[in-house]
């Protein structure tokens, strides 16, 4: 029921059994990533939905595309600092779910593993495609992302951690925000910051980090709420 097809501004979907629809199928892919991950390399990892697919801002642009965002937490690795080898395994854990599905192989970006656009054969028709981000986080709560800096000979490829700016005690700020009725400034904000990176043609910030962004743009306002 599923098909895969390699291939403005942005607004809200709101098509609720669509968008249930394709949540639990990324969530099943994922799921199944995960299991690969610790039977085939003994890597342990959970997995959610950040930025816009998790706090009900899931945005299509104009060329009618969803893309939904993962994060990939390695939570226990014989070597946190082997960034290459983290990297591999989570693309080929990620490529062996998605072939199990008919799907291609993702695409291996600087910071995220991208999959083709993909449709259903039935129902809505909308193409969406998953974004996932390979993340760890510190005893201070922060995050960091693995980079994949290219230089079009792999072997001179640089792996890395590279920390989230700000992102220390989102989820707190999150609920505080929330608690005051606040939420709605926190989906102005996002769309906001989604349309600039995008107008900008600026593809180095995932929904990830617009979220966070976002978060602590109404945080720090919070003096000046009505």
């Amino acid at each position: 029921e599923i098909g895969v097809r390699l291939v403005g501004s942005e607004m809200c979907i709101r098509d609720r059994a669509f968008l249930s629809r394709m949540r639990n199928l990324c969530g099943e892919i994922m799921q199944d990533c995960c299991h690969y991950l610790k039977e085939d390399y003994d890597i342990g990892a959970i997995f959610y939905l950040v930025g816009s697919g998790a706090k009900n801002l899931i945005v299509q642009n104009a060329s009618l595309s969803i893309d939904l965002d993962y994060n990939l937490e390695i939570v226990r690795c014989e070597d946190f600092e082997d960034c290459r080898n983290l990297k591999e395994c989570a693309r080929k854990s990620f490529n062996k779910a998605l072939n199990e599905r008919d799907l291609g192989d993702c695409e291996d970006s600087t910071s995220s593993l991208t999959t083709g656009e993909i449709h259903f054969v039935r129902g809505n028709p909308t193409e969406f495609s998953m974004d996932v981000c390979i993340v760890c986080r510190d005893t201070e709560e922060d995050f960091y992302r693995l980079i994949h800096k290219k230089t079009g000979f792999t072997y001179r490829d640089e792996y890395y951690w590279n920390k989230a700016p700000h992102s220390a005690g989102i989820q707190k700020k999150a609920k505080y925000i929330k608690k005051r009725g606040k939420w709605q400034l926190v989906r102005t904000q996002y769309l906001n910051i989604k349309n600039r990176y995008l107008r900008q043609n600026d593809h180095d910030h995932p929904s990830f980090i617009c979220y966070i962004e976002a978060v602590n743009n109404v945080y720090n306002a919070r003096m000046s709420w009505k």
